[in-house]
C-alpha cells in the first residue's frame, strides 16, 4: 500500500511576539525573513524530509501554494533543483487554493499507486500576507511542510480517501494584489468551513464504515482557534485525539497548514495510530491515515518541534512591514539601482548556484568550492567529479560586516567559511545575531533570495549559524 515514506517541515526562525516593539496582538506567529519566500521554505522543508535518503530515489516533486513568487514560471523546477532532485522527474506546481497541499497529496498517491513514479515528494509552503492591523495579521504565519510518497518502507498508509468540491467566494486574492480578501464572516463560515469541512469528515467516516472515536489524533484546517474548537465539538472528539493547531506559535500557514499539523502529529505518533487528516479551501479533502513500524526509523528530523524551538523575536514591527513592503526603509548610503540578472548566466551557473555543486579531486579525495580546474591540494588538473555542498556543515573562518550596504536585516555579514573535508566559500549570512559571531562558529547552508530586481528573483545559498 502506497503511504507516506518520509516528512519533513520549515518554519522560520523569526517571529512577531510579545516583545516585538509594536506588536499589539497577544499572541506570537512565524514570519519569514526579507530573503525568503515560499520557494525557499518548501526547499528546506524538501531537504529536512529527505534526511538521510538518496535523492535520486524520487521521481516527482509537486510544490503546493497560494504564494508562488510567480505568475508564469514553475516553482516547482527550483525546489528541485534546488534539493537536487534528478532531472528527469516530474515537477508541477499546484496552485490557487488552500487545498494545495491535500491536492498535491492525492495527486502524488494516484501516482505511486498508478505505478508511474515509485517515489513523488510533495512541498508545501505558503507566505500570506494580510493588511496591517486586519483580523487576519495575527492569525497568518509563514511555513511548509514536506511529504515523501512511496511505496516501499512506508511509515504511514494512506488508507483511503474523500473529496467534496465547492464553488464559493470566500476568500481570495486576485491577480496584481498582494493581500488576502475576505467576504462577510457569518457567510463565509456558514456556507463554506462549517458545512463543508464536516460534510467531507463525514463522508470519509460513512465511507469507509469508521467513527470519529476510532482515532488516535484528527488533524484538520480552521481558519482560526474558535472555528478549530467548533469542529472539535461538533464530532465529539475528545481533547486528547485533537491535533493541537499551530496558532499562537505558527499561526496559519495557508496551504501549508494541515501538512504541517500532520507533520507534528507524526513526530508523536506511534505504530498502530489511526489519524484522520482533514483540509479545507473551495471544497475539502479528509484521509484515512494509519502508522506502521517504519515511523521510528525517520525520527531524525528537525521537523515542526525543531524549528518551533529554535527562534528568535523580532525587535520591532516596522522591520517586520519594511520585509512585507508596507513601509519603505531609507538606505544607509545611496547605491544603484539592483540590475536583472542576466538570464543565461542564471541557466549556465545554474548546477554551481542552485544546486550548489562543488568538485571532489579524483586523484586525492579533496573537495573544493567553487569548482576548479586544479586541486588547491595534489595540483591534479581537470580530475574531479561533483560534489553537493548544500547539506555540508562548515565552521566561520573570518567575517566582515557592511552598514552601509540596503538589506533588509542590517549589516550584511559577508562570511568566509570552511566546509567539512575541504572546501571554502564566501557568503552572505543570514538569520544571524552579529552579537553571536565569532570565529569557528558552526554554520549551514540556506537557499535564500539575493535580491529582486525587474520581477526577477536572484536565488542562492546563504550561510547561517546551525539552528539549535
Amino acid at each position: 500500500m502506497a503511504g507516506i515514506v518520509s516528512y519533513g517541515a520549515y518554519v522560520p526562525l523569526f517571529r512577531l511576539g510579545s516583545g516585538t516593539v509594536g506588536w499589539t496582538a497577544p499572541v506570537e506567529k512565524a514570519v519569514a525573513s526579507f530573503d525568503e519566500d515560499s520557494i525557499t521554505m518548501a526547499v528546506a522543508a524538501a531537504i529536512d524530509c529527505m534526511n538521510g535518503m538518496d535523492r535520486r530515489t524520487i521521481d516527482g516533486l509537486y510544490f503546493a501554494t497560494t504564494t508562488s513568487p510567480y505568475v508564469e514560471k514553475q516553482g516547482a523546477t527550483t525546489v528541485a533543483t534546488a534539493s537536487d532532485l534528478r532531472r528527469d522527474i516530474l515537477a508541477a506546481d499546484l496552485t490557487d487554493s488552500l487545498r494545495a497541499g491535500t491536492n498535491a497529496l492525492r495527486a502524488a498517491l494516484d501516482a505511486v499507486t498508478a505505478g508511474s513514479a515509485k517515489r513523488v515528494m510533495v512541498a508545501a509552503a505558503d507566505m500570506r500576507v494580510s493588511t496591517p492591523r486586519s483580523e487576519f495579521e495575527p492569525i497568518f504565519g509563514d511555513g511548509a511542510a514536506a511529504l515523501l510518497i512511496g511505496d516501499e518502507k512506508v511509515a504511514v498508509n494512506i488508507v483511503g480517501s474523500y473529496t467534496v468540491a465547492n464553488e464559493i467566494l470566500d476568500v481570495w486574492r486576485s491577480y496584481g494584489e498582494n493581500v488576502v480578501g475576505s467576504w462577510e464572516d457569518r457567510f463565509v463560515l456558514d456556507a463554506g468551513y462549517r458545512s463543508v469541512l464536516p460534510e467531507a469528515i463525514s463522508g470519509l467516516l460513512n465511507k469507509y464504515k469508521v467513527e470519529a472515536k476510532d482515532f488516535a489524533k484528527v488533524v484538520y484546517y480552521a481558519p482560526d482557534p474558535r472555528r478549530h474548537g467548533e469542529i472539535a465539538r461538533r464530532f465529539k472528539l475528545d481533547a486528547a485525539q485533537v491535533q493541537p493547531p499551530l496558532f499562537g506559535t505558527v499561526g496559519n500557514t495557508g496551504a501549508a497548514f494541515a501538512l504541517m499539523m500532520l507533520v507534528a502529529a507524526l513526530e508523536e505518533a506511534k505504530p498502530g495510530d489511526k489519524i484522520l487528516l482533514a483540509n479545507y479551501g473551495d471544497g475539502a479533502d479528509a484521509f484515512i491515515l494509519e502508522v506502521t513500524e517504519e515511523i521510528n526509523n525517520i525520527r531524525d528530523r528537525r521537523g515542526i518541534k525543531g524549528h518551533v524551538a529554535a527562534k528568535k523575536l523580532l525587535r520591532d514591527y516596522q522591520m517586520y512591514a519594511s520585509w512585507r513592503g508596507f513601509v519603505q526603509m531609507a538606505a544607509a548610503a545611496r547605491r544603484p539601482e539592483m540590475t536583472m540578472p542576466s538570464a543565461s548566466a542564471v541557466w549556465r551557473e545554474r548546477d554551481k548556484n542552485i544546486r550548489f555543486y562543488g568538485v571532489r579531486c579524483k586523484n586525492c579525495g579533496y573537495e573544493q568550492y567553487p569548482p576548479q580546474r586544479v586541486c588547491t591540494k595534489c595540483h591534479a588538473k581537470d580530475n574531479f567529479e561533483d560534489v553537493r555542498f548544500s547539506d555540508k556543515r562548515a565552521t566561520l573562518y573570518t567575517y566582515a560586516m557592511d552598514y552601509l550596504q540596503p538589506v533588509g536585516d542590517p549589516p550584511l555579514v559577508i562570511a568566509v567559511i570552511n566546509f567539512e573535508r575541504g572546501g571554502r566559500a564566501v557568503t552572505m549570512m543570514t538569520d544571524r545575531d552579529i552579537n553571536e559571531l565569532k570565529v569557528d562558529l558552526p554554520v549551514e547552508m540556506t537557499f535564500r533570495k539575493l535580491f529582486t530586481a525587474r520581477g526577477v528573483h536572484n536565488y542562492y545559498w546563504k550561510s547561517m549559524p546551525v539552528r539549535m
